[in-house]
Protein backbone atom coordinates (compact mmCIF):
# COMPACT_ATOMS: atom_id res chain seq x y z
CA UNK A 1 0.00 0.00 0.00
CA UNK A 2 1.37 3.28 -0.78
CA UNK A 3 2.04 5.83 2.15
CA UNK A 4 -0.21 8.23 0.10
CA UNK A 5 -2.94 5.57 0.79
CA UNK A 6 -2.95 6.38 4.51
CA UNK A 7 -6.02 8.19 5.60
CA UNK A 8 -7.84 7.75 2.57
CA UNK A 9 -11.53 8.48 3.25
CA UNK A 10 -13.78 5.82 2.27
CA UNK A 11 -18.04 5.15 2.20
CA UNK A 12 -19.21 1.73 2.16
CA UNK A 13 -22.61 2.00 0.72
CA UNK A 14 -24.64 -1.71 0.98
CA UNK A 15 -27.45 -2.66 2.87
CA UNK A 16 -25.84 -6.00 4.47
CA UNK A 17 -25.19 -4.58 7.77
CA UNK A 18 -22.13 -7.37 8.84
CA UNK A 19 -20.52 -6.71 5.36
CA UNK A 20 -19.95 -3.25 5.90
CA UNK A 21 -19.42 -3.61 9.73
CA UNK A 22 -16.30 -6.23 8.57
CA UNK A 23 -15.57 -4.48 5.76
CA UNK A 24 -15.28 -0.91 7.71
CA UNK A 25 -12.82 -2.86 10.94
CA UNK A 26 -10.63 -4.36 7.81
CA UNK A 27 -10.42 -0.91 5.95
CA UNK A 28 -9.53 0.96 9.33
CA UNK A 29 -6.92 -1.81 9.62
CA UNK A 30 -5.04 -1.31 6.92
CA UNK A 31 -4.96 2.55 7.60
CA UNK A 32 -7.91 3.96 5.46
CA UNK A 33 -10.55 6.06 7.02
CA UNK A 34 -14.31 4.04 6.33
CA UNK A 35 -17.33 4.82 7.26
CA UNK A 36 -20.94 2.32 6.46
CA UNK A 37 -24.15 3.70 5.18
CA UNK A 38 -26.80 1.23 4.43
CA UNK A 39 -28.49 2.91 1.64
CA UNK A 40 -28.75 5.15 -1.36
CA UNK A 41 -30.22 8.10 0.91
CA UNK A 42 -27.96 8.02 3.60
CA UNK A 43 -24.96 8.12 1.68
CA UNK A 44 -26.26 11.31 -0.03
CA UNK A 45 -26.24 12.53 2.83
CA UNK A 46 -23.08 11.68 3.76
CA UNK A 47 -21.37 12.78 1.05
CA UNK A 48 -23.51 16.53 1.62
CA UNK A 49 -22.01 16.39 4.57
CA UNK A 50 -17.93 15.25 4.48
CA UNK A 51 -15.67 14.59 1.73
CA UNK A 52 -15.15 10.89 0.57
CA UNK A 53 -12.01 9.98 -1.80
CA UNK A 54 -13.50 6.89 -2.72
CA UNK A 55 -17.30 5.33 -2.47
CA UNK A 56 -18.13 1.43 -2.28
CA UNK A 57 -21.43 1.47 -3.85
CA UNK A 58 -23.54 -1.82 -3.97
CA UNK A 59 -25.79 -1.77 -6.67
CA UNK A 60 -29.14 -4.05 -5.39
CA UNK A 61 -30.19 -2.31 -1.82
CA UNK A 62 -34.16 -1.39 -0.85
CA UNK A 63 -35.11 1.75 -1.37
CA UNK A 64 -32.78 4.10 -3.65
CA UNK A 65 -30.83 1.59 -5.39
CA UNK A 66 -27.19 1.60 -6.52
CA UNK A 67 -27.42 3.23 -9.79
CA UNK A 68 -30.10 5.54 -8.75
CA UNK A 69 -27.96 6.47 -5.99
CA UNK A 70 -25.19 7.00 -8.84
CA UNK A 71 -27.02 9.44 -10.68
CA UNK A 72 -27.62 11.21 -7.67
CA UNK A 73 -23.94 11.60 -6.33
CA UNK A 74 -23.08 12.77 -9.66
CA UNK A 75 -26.12 15.98 -9.38
CA UNK A 76 -23.37 17.18 -5.82
CA UNK A 77 -20.27 17.47 -8.30
CA UNK A 78 -17.72 15.78 -6.26
CA UNK A 79 -14.43 14.71 -6.35
CA UNK A 80 -15.05 10.84 -5.79
CA UNK A 81 -14.94 7.99 -7.43
CA UNK A 82 -17.13 5.06 -7.28
CA UNK A 83 -16.20 1.71 -6.81
CA UNK A 84 -19.65 -0.69 -7.52
CA UNK A 85 -20.50 -4.04 -5.84
CA UNK A 86 -22.56 -6.58 -7.54
CA UNK A 87 -23.93 -9.66 -6.63
CA UNK A 88 -26.41 -11.42 -7.86
CA UNK A 89 -25.28 -12.05 -11.18
CA UNK A 90 -26.14 -8.31 -12.02
CA UNK A 91 -22.62 -7.57 -14.56
CA UNK A 92 -24.83 -6.08 -17.14
CA UNK A 93 -26.09 -2.89 -14.22
CA UNK A 94 -22.87 -2.36 -12.90
CA UNK A 95 -21.50 -1.93 -16.63
CA UNK A 96 -24.28 0.52 -16.55
CA UNK A 97 -23.04 2.33 -13.65
CA UNK A 98 -19.27 2.66 -14.78
CA UNK A 99 -20.87 4.02 -18.31
CA UNK A 100 -22.56 6.54 -15.59
CA UNK A 101 -19.08 7.03 -14.39
CA UNK A 102 -18.12 4.64 -12.13
CA UNK A 103 -15.21 3.82 -11.91
CA UNK A 104 -14.91 0.32 -11.92
CA UNK A 105 -16.80 -2.78 -10.19
CA UNK A 106 -16.20 -5.66 -8.55
CA UNK A 107 -18.47 -8.96 -8.27
CA UNK A 108 -19.89 -10.39 -4.76
CA UNK A 109 -18.37 -11.90 -2.15
CA UNK A 110 -14.49 -10.40 -2.84
CA UNK A 111 -11.51 -10.82 -1.11
CA UNK A 112 -10.41 -7.45 1.20
CA UNK A 113 -7.51 -7.85 -1.04
CA UNK A 114 -9.59 -7.30 -4.46
CA UNK A 115 -11.44 -4.39 -3.31
CA UNK A 116 -8.30 -2.78 -1.58
CA UNK A 117 -6.83 -3.11 -4.81
CA UNK A 118 -10.01 -1.81 -6.11
CA UNK A 119 -9.88 0.96 -3.80
CA UNK A 120 -6.29 1.85 -4.77
CA UNK A 121 -6.93 2.35 -8.49
CA UNK A 122 -10.10 4.35 -7.73
CA UNK A 123 -7.90 6.56 -5.52
CA UNK A 124 -5.06 7.04 -7.90
CA UNK A 125 -7.78 8.17 -11.00
CA UNK A 126 -9.38 10.48 -8.19
CA UNK A 127 -5.99 12.49 -7.62
CA UNK A 128 -5.49 12.78 -11.70
CA UNK A 129 -8.81 14.14 -11.88
CA UNK A 130 -8.39 16.64 -9.00
CA UNK A 131 -5.17 17.62 -10.11
CA UNK A 132 -6.58 17.80 -14.01
CA UNK A 133 -10.06 20.30 -12.32
CA UNK A 134 -6.87 22.62 -10.63
CA UNK A 135 -4.74 22.64 -14.15
CA UNK A 136 -7.93 23.58 -15.76
CA UNK A 137 -9.29 26.46 -12.86
CA UNK A 138 -5.64 27.68 -12.67
CA UNK A 139 -5.25 28.02 -16.22
CA UNK A 140 -9.07 29.93 -16.51
CA UNK A 141 -7.41 32.55 -13.66
CA UNK A 142 -4.54 32.53 -15.68
CA UNK A 143 -6.28 34.27 -18.54
CA UNK A 144 -6.56 38.17 -19.69
CA UNK A 145 -10.23 39.60 -18.88
CA UNK A 146 -10.98 40.62 -22.70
Amino acid sequence: MEVAMIGTKILLVDDEVIFTKNMNRLLDARGYQSLSVNGGAEAIRALEKDAFDVVVLDLKMPGMDGLTTLKEMKKLGLFTQTLILTGHGSIDSALEAVKLGAYDYLAKPCQIEELVAKIEGAWDNNKDDIQAFKITTDDEHDRPVT
